[in-house]
């Protein structure tokens, strides 16, 4: 997957393009992740120990990550993201301006 958890991306398609969030949870298995701010729904919960009222809860869902793009950390812009090979290990790099994204 080319986004972590940490890192700033911004929604390129669905309801919410256009935004821009950091990436609270990766799912590799399921090609999706979970964006702050993005993709809210509306739970419904029933009363427990933990909130004893119940009720509606907004929470973020998630999107696939294909939905998402990476943005450069020195332009801000949306960037593809590469792999370069450097001193034995594999690091992502913006195709934009050449930045490493790890740090």
């Amino acid at each position: 997957m080319h986004v972590k958890k940490g890192d700033k991306v911004k929604v390129i398609s669905g309801k919410d393009k256009g935004k821009t969030g950091v990436v609270l949870t990766a799912l590799p298995k399921k090609d999706r992740v979970i964006v702050e701010g993005i993709n809210i729904i509306k739970k419904h919960t029933k009363p427990n120990q933990a909130s004893p009222q119940g009720g509606i809860v907004s929470q973020e869902a998630a999107i696939h990550v294909s939905n998402v793009m990476l943005l450069d950390p020195k332009s801000g812009e949306p960037t593809r993201v590469g792999y370069k090979v450097e001193d034995g290990k594999k690091v992502r790099v913006a195709k934009k301006t050449g930045e490493k994204l790890d740090n």
